[in-house]
């Protein structure tokens, strides 16, 4: 039991420290820690609508990756986000959106991990930590990026907060649907696209860093 606790923790914390630490400010550890437990929560309501849907019988692959998964998962960490941190006082610069972002989604996905393995063992805690973990984390990056740009340059702030839904929905889908849709050659697809998948989500972290340290976003002003 204790193995496969840590070989369920360890991917998230791992993830969850290489994009706190690559904050220039970094956030208060204990915010940190509340979002992830938030994300840690949200399993449990999102896992009773995914079963509602499931009794059904709903056999469309395209419906079950992009609405019965995706949407209930993405909506909830973008609610959540929304809720609890967009209007929090230590939200003020772009990347900080990237740190919590990724926080709630590795909150889900470490939860999420833990009863995957104790349910089909921990021969999978490898597999499981290079796809379906860094996948959540990945797409809180995206979200988190949108969120900062909304929250830090006040310009299509409406448009930015919707992508920071659309976008990770998109891509948690098309990430699902090559899993279940082709079940019998999903890793020669699932393989680029996680490449693709961290091209994406490192050059959001480079862009956030800059737009960041740009002296002419309002906010910047105000710190500089």
């Amino acid at each position: 039991m204790l193995t496969i606790l840590s070989a369920g923790i360890a991917p998230g914390l791992a993830l969850l420290s290489f994009f706190y630490l690559k904050d220039h400010i970094t956030e208060p550890i204990t915010l940190i820690i509340r979002t992830f437990i938030f994300g840690c929560l949200l399993v449990f309501p999102i896992m009773f609508i995914q079963y509602a849907f499931s009794t059904d019988g709903i056999e469309n692959y395209f419906i079950q990756s992009f609405f019965i998964v995706s949407l209930s998962e993405e909506f909830f960490k973008w609610f959540i986000f929304l809720y609890v941190i967009y209007h929090h006082t230590e939200f003020d610069a772009h990347y900080d959106g990237i740190v919590y972002a990724v926080s709630i989604s590795l909150g889900f996905a470490t939860v999420e991990n833990i009863l995957y393995l104790l349910n089909n063992g921990i021969e999978y805690a490898f597999s499981r930590a290079l796809f379906p973990v860094s996948s959540h984390a990945l797409f809180g990056v995206i979200m988190g990026y949108h969120f900062g740009k909304a929250k830090t340059t006040n310009r299509f702030v409406k448009w930015n907060i919707f992508l920071a839904l659309l976008l990770p929905l998109f891509l948690h889908g098309t990430y699902n649907y090559i899993l279940k849709g082709i079940p019998n050659n999903w890793i020669f697809l699932i393989v680029p696209f996680m490449i693709v998948l961290w091209f994406i989500g490192l050059r959001r972290v480079r862009s956030a860093h800059q737009l960041q340290l740009d002296p002419l976003l309002p906010m910047n002003k105000k710190n500089a």
